[in-house]
């Protein structure tokens, strides 16, 4: 049982965007997304090939989610016109990770910061303590989205990405929503023997 109040991917409005669930009428929009190969580099997962893989994917991922009691999955979609480009997620409720990714074509806007912002404060209000993200040390880009919110560095760790089966480098970054600027996430250090801090320099500053 949750320490603190999660509700079901209630929906958001932002300036630009809508936060909403995913419906079952989106696989098109998740196998645009999904299945784009540069989008899909950093994602542990292969590409989605077709239409059947998306419906599946959109199915076992979010509409079954929803039946759960509580948890964040969210379709990020354009208030102009109601097209879907990207996802939020918020994993279980000890790491807490924040996940998020854009149709490519709307990559560098700040979109994904501008969703992620409204959620923070949502789930600030309802009391989740503190928020991790992580970032292929290939991929900055997506570190910079975390510091825009706020998020800090804590350390660094090697995981053996699978399905796709290479070794890839993360920097997890935390935010604690509750002032405990203490409290640090210890599951990925203590789960990677591979573990370290870097030096906070370049990209990291």
């Amino acid at each position: 049982m949750c320490r603190w109040k999660m509700e079901n991917t209630p929906e958001l409005m932002t300036e630009r965007l809508v936060l909403r669930r995913f419906a079952p009428g989106d696989g098109e929009a998740v196998l645009r997304i999904l299945g784009d190969r540069q989008v899909n580099t950093f994602l542990p997962m292969f590409p989605l090939e077709n239409q059947a893989e998306a419906e599946r994917y959109l199915r076992e991922t979010y509409l079954d989610f929803y039946r759960r009691p509580w948890g964040y999955r969210y379709a990020v979609a354009l208030r102009e016109n109601s097209r879907v480009v990207g996802y939020v997620h918020l994993s279980d409720p000890e790491s807490l990770d924040l996940g998020y990714g854009l149709e490519q074509a709307f990559w560098h806007q700040g979109l994904a910061a501008e969703a992620c912002r409204a959620l923070m404060g949502r789930w600030q209000n309802a009391g989740i303590p503190y928020i991790t993200a992580t970032h292929d040390v290939n991929n900055p880009r997506s570190g910079a989205v975390m510091r825009k919110l706020g998020m800090t560095y804590r350390y660094s760790y090697r995981e053996l990405w699978q399905p796709k089966d290479f070794w890839v480098t993360f920097r997890m970054y935390q935010r604690n929503l509750d002032g405990r600027e203490e409290r640090v996430y210890r599951g990925y250090w203590e789960r990677y023997p591979e573990h370290f801090v870097e030096p906070l320099e370049g990209e990291l500053l």
